[in-house]
């Protein structure tokens, strides 16, 4: 993002995060924006849980800054990976493809975007191997060639 869309980024985030409410209790949240990229949002659910319906109100906020921004921020479908220090996004058939001809590895570190808490990401479990991830399964099932 360019300093002008994170700026907007974080004040049209922010301002939702402040009045964010499942089933009218206010929600205790918190994002974070990494590589300028990948925005995480999480949810002190000792405090309150999220509802699917607080849940959805967010990705319309973000899906709404998308046209905004002229970015897509909700696509679960690519594969972002690292190419030595620069961030690469690719489609999986693109993926696929860089792993059948061995410009992708099994040692080559991906972005877990399934994980679904503070404690994974601060764990060092969403830039990983992708042997270690669901890429592992997806385009490396071989053990160390390209995937189906």
């Amino acid at each position: 993002l360019s300093p002008a869309a994170r700026t907007a980024l974080f004040q049209t985030v922010d301002a939702f995060l402040d009045n964010w409410q499942a089933h009218g209790r206010p929600l205790t949240a918190a994002r974070e924006l990494r590589h300028d990229r990948f925005l995480f949002v999480a949810v002190d659910e000792k405090a309150t849980d999220a509802s699917g319906c607080s849940i959805d109100a967010l990705v319309h906020q973000v899906q709404g800054l998308e046209q905004t921004l002229g970015v897509i921020m909700t696509d679960n479908s690519p594969v972002w990976y690292r190419d030595g220090e620069s961030v690469r996004q690719s489609t999986r058939a693109e993926f696929r493809n860089l792993a059948t001809r061995g410009k992708v590895a099994p040692e080559t570190i991906v972005f877990d975007n399934t994980i679904q808490s503070v404690g994974a990401l601060r764990d060092g479990k969403w830039e990983i191997p992708a042997r270690d991830s669901w890429h592992g399964q997806a385009f490396f099932s071989d053990g160390g060639g390209a995937g189906r």
